[in-house]
């Protein structure tokens, strides 16, 4: 099949999954992430590639990535943080300690067992403290093998649904026991951070001439970010390279976010979640039916004890630190799940006021989970 339709289909084809999200509520409760995955997984199965077309697939997911990372970082709103409530920073400091010990722990169980298990837990960290966006990030960043990631991002996918199924149901009953409860205000906000989730609804209108104007001047600051960052990165050594050029493409998307009239651009996350969507669409294309059926139970059981065990370490130290169940589960949540799976679960967990911690303390982890993943990988790397 022709080359550059396949790129077109790349391209144009989270398009379709959108609108059938944004058509179908039943649709959007299994997450364009999971949608474009499969239908990734779909279309690589056909047998349509051409040959010698794996490099052509890499390149378009790489500046997916690098394009989308500035465009979910504009909305940004650093001197909000400042006013969260003390237990909320707090509990999200415990979330993300957590998830680095237990991926420290697991490097040092799995070195002996798998081959760069330091890519394993500088994955997991970025992976748990901020979502997707950082997986695909950190991919390129610690040049991870396609098809390592594709387990990995498989294995998460299926064991998060149940870690929320968990978090809806039984949750909040179970960490009662010794978490103490929320304590409700008079008044709840929830205004003003709208534009920082991926609620589907907020798609609309963006095809309109106003927010495509303001897009395409979005679209272009990204690409400059991501242009300075690469020269960046060329002052540094080469095996350095791809992860200097993420934190600089993080770190000036944080800078930017602080300009008011970037800020302002609306939709930007939108945009960028829409090339993580593609992103997602084209990294499944790239798996075979082969990879699936033959399970690797070292990086499966890598995600499940990643997830279980930064959880229990996570209720542990809020144990500690007298942080109530809500703000406890809403924060776990959203550093691993996630802003999108946020107000699902406050709705579980009965529960409005948390809704605004949570999608900000995704952002969070949005903007520190590249920073973590890489630097820990690194670490752990010269542990052998």
């Amino acid at each position: 099949m022709n080359m550059y339709f396949l790129i077109a289909v790349y391209v144009l084809f989270p398009v379709a999954i959108l609108y059938l999200c944004y058509r179908y509520p039943l649709v959007n409760k299994i997450s364009p992430v999971a949608i474009a995955y499969i239908s990734g997984f779909a279309l690589g199965n056909l047998g349509i590639f051409p040959e010698n077309f794996m490099a052509v697939q890499t390149s378009i997911s790489e500046a997916s990535v690098a394009i989308g990372l500035p465009l979910l970082l504009f909305s940004l709103d650093i001197r909000h943080w400042a006013r969260l409530a003390g237990k909320t920073l707090l509990s999200m400091l415990l979330a993300v300690i957590a998830i680095v010990i237990v991926a420290t722990i697991l490097f040092f169980v799995y070195k002996s067992r798998v081959s760069d298990a330091w890519q394993l837990s500088g994955m997991a960290t970025a992976l748990y403290t901020g979502g997707t966006p950082n997986l695909a990030a950190i991919k390129t960043a610690l040049g991870v093998d396609t098809s390592r990631f594709v387990l990995l991002h498989t294995y998460d996918t299926v064991i998060s649904m149940i870690y929320i199924l968990f978090t809806v149901t039984i949750a909040q009953r179970f960490f009662l026991l010794f978490l103490p409860p929320f304590k409700k205000t008079v008044q709840v906000e929830l205004a003003g951070e709208q534009n920082q989730t991926e609620d589907i609804q907020l798609y609309a209108g963006i095809f309109g001439k106003k927010s495509l104007v303001t897009l395409a001047a979005a679209l272009g600051i990204s690409l400059l970010i991501v242009g300075v960052s690469v020269a960046v990165s060329m002052l540094f050594p080469k095996g350095m390279a791809a992860a200097i050029t993420i934190l600089a493409i993080t770190t000036l998307g944080i800078g930017a976010s602080l300009v008011p009239a970037i800020h302002r651009m609306e939709k930007t996350f939108q945009l960028g979640m829409y090339l993580i969507y593609m992103f997602c669409f084209v990294v499944g294309s790239m798996v075979s039916y082969d990879m699936i059926v033959n399970i690797d139970y070292h990086i499966m059981f890598f995600v499940i004890l990643s997830i279980a065990g930064s959880m229990a370490v996570h209720a542990v130290l809020s144990r500690l630190f007298k942080v109530d169940a809500d703000t406890f589960i809403i924060t776990s949540v959203s550093a691993i799940c996630s802003p999108p799976f946020v107000p699902v679960v406050a709705g579980g967990l009965r529960n409005r006021e948390v809704v605004l911690s949570g999608l900000t303390t995704g952002i969070i982890g949005y903007a520190i989970g590249n920073y973590l993943g890489i630097s820990l990988a690194y670490i752990l790397k010269t542990f052998g």
